[in-house]
């Protein structure tokens, strides 16, 4: 609150500005002139002893948090725990958030209190384990809308501390404790057969894949055989052939026959080694063959 005849106001905050308690004005950042000057305004005001009295109220627009501690709240199975809320809001509305109001923080703190019990009231304490931002959601959801009607925005609303009767802590941490156990050993079993179907694969794959090789070793000596058959086939009939046309030129040229065998014979006349045999018969007596 400001009386000055002048205010700085920041980028951070704005200004109701009250004549005669009269709102007149919402005051943005800059600086601001709260009486007239000296001039005919002023004078005649001065004359007849009358000048408006002027007030400023600031208005913080940034982004606070709100702790809502301890609060000692029984859940839908009549369990009782003790809950910390930290909600973020901001001012929106200043005009609102002064006149609607007699203290919008204060107001604030009210709302998240009583929809943080009506929400817990309807939750189990399992609920609230296995989904902690229920709690959250259900507290936004409630205030939001209240509280922008007195000029205020809810950024965030969460579930800051949770804290349970102590037998109860004491059962919670075993319970804990033996499903992380349990988890573990599920992971470690899940672990184990995953390893070991792996394993099953690999080994079906490699069998697979050394079946398909044994088979394609033995297509592949398959047409190696055959194509080499073929080839001595086709190699000893080319020679057949080769035979045959040769049969033919001696049957039909006689005198070759006589020239090859003289070939023949020079060339084992070359080699000291060569033998040859001659079978002289004798002539026919009477002209019979013997």
């Amino acid at each position: 609150m400001s009386t000055s005849k002048e205010i700085l106001i920041k980028d951070t905050h704005r200004g109701l500005k009250y004549v005669d308690g009269v709102l007149t004005e919402v005051l943005g950042a800059g600086r601001h002139r709260l009486v007239p000057r000296w001039g005919l305004v002023r004078l005649v005001l001065r004359l007849v002893r009358r000048l408006p009295t002027v007030e400023i109220i600031l208005v913080d627009l940034r982004n606070r948090d709100l702790t809502i501690k301890g609060q000692e709240i029984l859940t839908a199975d009549k369990v009782a725990i003790r809950v910390s809320i930290l909600v973020q809001f901001a001012v929106t509305d200043p005009k609102a958030a002064v006149h609607v109001v007699a203290n919008y923080e204060d107001r604030l703190y009210s709302d998240v209190q009583l929809a943080a019990r009506r929400s817990l009231a309807a939750m189990t304490l399992e609920d609230i384990l296995t989904n902690r931002t229920r709690l959250s959601d259900d507290i936004l959801r409630e205030v939001k809308e209240a509280a922008a009607g007195y000029g205020v925005a809810i950024v965030r609303a969460d579930v800051k501390d949770l804290v349970f009767p102590g037998n109860l802590q004491e059962i919670m941490n075993k319970v804990l404790a033996a499903e992380r156990t349990s988890q573990a050993q599920l992971v470690e079993a899940r672990t184990r057969a995953e390893v070991q179907r792996i394993d099953a694969q690999t080994q079906a794959e490699a069998a697979r894949l050394q079946a398909v090789a044994d088979a394609e070793s033995v297509r592949l000596k398959a047409e190696a055989k055959a194509e080499a058959l073929r080839l001595q086939v086709q190699a000893e009939r080319l020679a057949a052939e080769e035979r045959s046309k040769t049969a033919a030129v001696f049957v039909t040229h006689p005198v070759l026959v006589r020239l090859e065998e003289l070939t023949t014979l020079r060339e084992l006349g070359r080699n000291a080694n060569a033998r040859i045999y001659l079978d002289f018969k004798e002539p026919p007596r009477d002209g019979k063959n013997a």
